[in-house]
């Protein structure tokens, strides 16, 4: 995952928070729920490329 990736989905993940927090806040159900699948996409996409990382070095580790 390059680093212009990683600073994308943090991005999206902070602003999922934020729309998360401005819902509860002002009531807004739509925007809460919003907010938390925002911050699922940007955790997910984070997982994902977690794992391919460690599948990566396990593949390395035996090249060596």
């Amino acid at each position: 995952m390059s680093f212009t990736d990683k600073a994308k989905s943090k991005a999206q993940e902070m602003s999922g928070m934020a729309k998360e927090r401005i819902g509860d806040v002002t009531d807004n159900e739509r925007l809460r729920a919003e907010g938390a699948s925002e911050q699922s996409t940007a955790r997910a996409r984070q997982a994902g490329e977690h794992a391919k990382q460690a599948g990566r070095d396990v593949k390395d580790a035996f090249n060596k």
